[in-house]
């Protein structure tokens, strides 16, 4: 019976660590659907049972890796993370192990400081003692090689022979041949201290989405019979009762039982001013309160909380390889080969056509292979997704894979819903017009009273803009008039309340002002006291506060948007001319998919929309992307969300795309570039071994460099 295993795998630090593992456990009969992530530090995999996951798991410690079941807390680390015997008697050694610490107390900092020592030390001593110096340079040359020709052997013993130890191994063991041992151990220096410049490059990139998961605290107040506990989040129930002091991050997801204080939740949606929340409002663990003690009823398990899941979600889109990586990847599988068969050609054509010295060419050959290693190549892409997504994850912007962020930057089209999208989604009052004697405040002072117990939303927004406006008013009964709207006694006086030709207005003066709001798309309610009209409300479902700019700013990035909506050509048209968009109004859902498909071939287009209306639409988009404030709809139905409900954070992931884009270019420029350059340097004899170890090792950290400049990202 097949079972699904899991496992943490420590200690990678490039792709190629990914393609060893997976080749080694791929070799073992029976297991199947094998995949590793990078960014996750993760391995799935279908097995047959506990005994073959046991033969999974030692598979990948024979190739030097820390392996724990997924979830488990990480084993106890020496200084710096450094590896220890395991129980059954392996030292599984340091390559790829991310540096987080101190990097001089890691084995990988250790090995590069003896070597350093013994080679600085046979310098010290080639004046006095030529043959003595020779004999540490040896020294230093097998301490340096050793764990590397290790994890070469183990690796072919896993079916892989094209791997950069390998090729390392071959060049030191050339070089000691033809007597070139000063070099062989400058070349193992540079080696470890390209790795340990690897292990902090790697250690600082996964670092991104490792803070994310810090976000969420670890222990929570419980509210028990006895007082409160302090409980392991995992521990909790639902519907226990958590408590949050001023300073605290919120431990769960859930709702304010009592308590009213200002809620900074920066760390989930990037929106930088804190939130008045109360009791009945909605909180997100990883929130921080800032001004008084809330009591909390938890509403999610800790697995299933805003931050677990915009985790979970960044660690799975990190190893969901992009178009242009999985290109990279098939480059490097014969780029490899073809390296190795050149060097071969290199040491052997020379020598035996052309009667060249042996040593010359072999040289110049064991160099070939150092500069051919592609670890630079293959890191440049998802080292620069992994920052990009983490980056976008801090600021409220989730997106679903590199592939998705490649895809976001090319569109050159983008669809909105209206309502919900560009709109609140809810009616303000935009005009109050006074009619004869009464002043604007009457107007609206009469019409609040008359409102005041209904539920309608455009009573709401009444009532609301009465408050905004400071209007004191007196709530007093009222009465429905089925399809006209409500009637009231004010002052002694009958007050009605509707839509002017409705309630009974007469006066041309009067229809004609309500129909030219009417015709800038917003509802008008006339306001008549004993029959006679006194005032005008009108409202209308205006766009966020951040759309006009945000719209500004997508059109200015080189896109062009539309509306696609299915409201009233009225009301669709005069957001849109608010906003400065086209608008295509009154569309039922083929049509609006219609659009979308021609725009789709006319180079791409992103719909953004609430995740779950107007699916075909969605689906049909190059880009789905979900406006809201992490709901599952958002997080589950799109490929990217935007949590902060901001149009300004949709050219925000724009920018982010096209900036991810601009970096990968670089990288592959620099990866590239360098390897040709040493690649003729090297044949023609211009540099040598060690040379070719730094261009290569030089060239991995660079890339590396270059793509964390993406986690300080921040929108224009």
């Amino acid at each position: 019976m097949t079972q699904s295993l899991k496992l943490h795998v420590g200690g990678m630090d490039c792709a190629a660590c990914v393609a060893k593992i997976e080749k080694a456990v791929q070799r073992i009969a029976g297991v199947t659907d094998v995949k590793v992530g990078l960014q996750s530090e993760t391995l799935s995999a279908t097995v047959g049972g506990a005994a073959q996951a046991e033969q999974v798991a030692q598979a990948v410690r024979d190739l030097g890796y820390k392996v724990q079941p997924k979830g488990a807390a990480p084993a106890a680390a020496g200084k710096g993370g450094e590896h220890h015997h395991d129980d059954d008697g392996h030292d599984h050694s340091d390559h790829g192990e991310p540096i987080e610490g101190a990097w001089w107390e890691s084995s990988k900092g250790i090995l590069v400081i003896v070597t350093g020592v013994m080679i600085a030390f046979a310098y010290g001593e080639q004046a006095l003692l030529p043959y003595g110096s020779t004999l540490v340079f040896w020294a230093a040359t097998l301490v340096g090689t050793f764990p590397v020709a290790r994890r070469a052997l183990a690796a072919l013993r896993a079916g892989s022979f094209f791997t950069i130890e390998m090729l390392m191994t071959i060049a030191v063991i050339g070089a000691l041949a033809i007597n070139a041992v000063e070099e062989a151990a400058i070349v193992v220096f540079l080696f470890a201290v390209g790795e340990l410049l690897e292990g902090i490059a790697a250690g600082r990139a996964r670092s991104g989405i490792k803070a994310l998961a810090k976000i969420a605290p670890q222990t929570a107040m419980v509210e028990t019979p006895g007082g409160l506990v302090e409980t392991p989040i995992e521990q909790i129930a639902l519907r226990s009762i958590v408590v949050a002091r001023p300073g605290d991050r919120i431990p769960a997801d859930g709702i304010i039982v009592s308590g009213t204080s200002s809620v900074d939740e920066s760390a989930l949606t990037g929106e930088s001013v804190p939130r008045s929340k109360t009791e009945g409002d909605t909180v997100l663990a990883g929130s921080i309160n800032t001004e008084a003690v809330l009591r909390i009823r938890v509403e999610k398990a800790a697995s299933e909380t805003v931050i677990a899941r915009v985790v979970a979600l960044v660690e799975e889109a990190a190893d969901a390889k992009a178009p242009s990586e999985r290109f990279i990847d098939q480059f490097a599988r014969w780029y490899m080969p073809v390296i190795c068969l050149l060097a071969l050609a290199v040491a052997l054509v020379p020598p035996l056509l052309m009667q060249q010295p042996w040593d010359t060419w072999l040289y110049r050959a064991l160099g070939l292979l150092l500069i051919g290693c592609p670890c630079a190549l293959v890191i440049s892409t998802p080292a620069s997704i992994a920052s990009a997504l983490a980056a976008g994850a801090r600021r409220g912007l989730l997106v679903k894979g590199g592939g998705v962020l490649e895809a976001i930057g090319k569109v050159k089209h983008i669809a909105f819903d209206k309502t919900g999208t560009l709109t609140e989604g809810k009616p303000r009052v935009t005009d109050v017009v006074a009619l004869g004697k009464l002043s604007e405040t009457d107007v609206l002072r009469m019409a609040a009273s008359a409102e005041s117990g209904s539920s309608h939303p455009l009573a709401l927004a009444i009532l609301n803009h009465a408050k905004a406006k400071g209007v004191a008013f007196a709530p007093v009964p009222s009465t429905a008039i089925p399809g006209k709207g409500l009637s009231a006694k004010i002052d002694g006086k009958l007050v009605l309340v509707g839509a002017a030709a409705r309630i009974g207005v007469k006066d041309e003066n009067v229809l004609a002002r309500a129909a030219a709001l009417e015709a800038e798309g917003k509802s008008v309610a006339a306001i008549l006291s004993d029959d006679v009209p006194v005032g005008l409300i009108a409202m209308r479902d205006e766009p966020r506060d951040d759309a006009v700019k945000g719209v500004a700013t997508i059109k200015a990035l080189g896109l062009s948007p539309v509306m696609l909506t299915g409201d009233n050509r009225a009301n669709a048209e005069a957001v849109g001319k608010l906003l400065g968009m086209e608008v295509k109004a009154e569309l039922l859902p083929e049509d609006k998919l219609a659009v979308i498909k021609e725009r789709a071939v006319e180079g791409g287009i992103a719909k953004v929309g609430d995740g779950i209306n107007d699916a075909p639409a969605l689906a049909a988009a190059t880009v789905g992307i979900a406006m809201g404030s992490g709901t599952d709809v958002a997080l589950e139905a799109a490929d990217a969300a935007v949590l902060n409900n901001r149009i300004g954070d949709i050219a925000a992931l724009i920018g982010l795309s096209r900036k991810t884009l601009a970096v990968i270019r670089q990288n592959v420029t620099i990866a590239l570039g360098l390897k040709v350059v040493f690649l003729v340097t090297t044949v023609l004899g211009i540099t040598g071994l060690w040379i070719a170890i730094l261009a290569d090792t030089g060239a991995t950290v660079l890339v590396t460099a270059n793509a964390l400049r993406l986690l300080r990202f921040r929108a224009a």
